[in-house]
């Protein structure tokens, strides 16, 4: 079975953009999305530096765009993807794509809904110098005690040995002076906010108000949820549960499972790929992995689908 992943806030990097535009169609895409959410796509995922696209309002509507970008060279119709993929999840923003490609969401909406949040995360980011930061290494049980002690939330819990915290410059400094027993590192992420904490409150609010008159359909596609790992059904609960993320603990760890349970064979990421998978191969042992990362990946990418992909997937339940 194949299961499709979207990344999140931190996959971006200067340019990774560029080679997409050569594809038939896509710039001509990204400018109808630019235009409708008043942000140039095209100038941010190609010519903008690494401090332009750490920008939360600039990088969340450029990964979603790039992750429904790649994708669709992939799966072009709705009834492909449904027809191909077992599974489907994002990571923090890259529900937003997650939905859209699970037909949730119509790719319009996400894109107008992610620029709304990430408008939001920003100006809630900018009340207080927060940030996130990777723990490499360590035990879930040592490690949270730990961060509760520093006041720090654990708003990433990955698997694979890693475990993000969230919180204060002050609080992420004292991690990195104290880190806990047996973490080997401590990397700050390339985020503008603490993402998935109490620190996001009044984004949450902001997008309660965005999603009141979405439509929101069933998935034609098992729809792997954040919050704990469960495959939803119902297209609303799949927008609500897109709200309270943005304050609540990304159960990353919870979704692999899921995708283990499911019977997963193999597992795609969409572009800027690379993060996921990374995961996936010290979780899911055995399971075929490939990252979108240019273009260049999209044959085997094809080759990949062809050999795990069954008319069978099933519908969402």
């Amino acid at each position: 079975m194949l299961v499709l992943v979207a990344p999140g806030q931190g996959a971006q990097t200067p340019g990774f953009l560029t080679p997409w535009l050569d594809l038939p169609g896509v710039s001509g895409r990204l400018a109808e999305w630019s235009a409708a959410i008043d942000l140039d796509l095209v100038h941010y995922g190609t010519n903008a530096d690494a401090d332009e696209i750490r920008d939360t309002a600039v990088a969340q509507p450029l990964l979603v765009a790039s992750a429904l970008i790649s994708a669709g060279q992939l799966f072009p119709t709705g009834e492909d993807f449904a027809r191909q993929v077992g599974a489907a999840a994002g990571h923090s923003v890259g529900e937003l794509a997650a939905a859209a490609l699970t037909g949730v969401l119509s790719e319009r909406t996400a894109l107008e809904l992610v620029r709304k949040r990430g408008l939001a995360m920003a100006e809630a980011a900018a009340v207080t110098e927060t940030g996130m930061a990777a723990l490499l290494g360590g035990e879930p049980d040592v490690i949270l005690p730990h961060l509760e002690k520093l006041g720090l939330t654990p708003a990433n819990v990955n698997g694979a040995g890693q475990i993000v915290a969230a919180g204060t410059a002050e609080q992420l400094a004292a991690l990195e002076a104290d880190k806990p027993e047996g973490t080997r590192r401590v990397v700050a992420l390339k985020v503008a906010g603490a993402f998935h904490t109490h620190h996001m409150a009044p984004a949450v609010s902001a997008l309660e108000a965005a999603v009141a008159q979405v439509e929101a359909r069933a998935p034609h596609t098992r729809y792997v949820s954040n919050k704990d790992g469960q495959v939803v059904t119902d297209g609303r609960e799949v927008v609500q549960r897109l709200v309270g993320q943005v304050a609540n603990p990304v159960r990353w760890d919870l979704c692999m499972e899921t995708f283990k349970e499911l019977g997963v064979t193999a597992l795609i990421e969409a572009a800027p790929g690379g993060t996921l998978v990374g995961l996936a191969k010290r979780a899911l042992p055995g399971v075929k992995t490939l990252a979108l990362k240019t273009p260049d990946d999209l044959d085997a990418a094809r080759e990949l689908i062809a050999e795990h992909a069954a008319d069978a997937a099933g519908p969402a339940e």
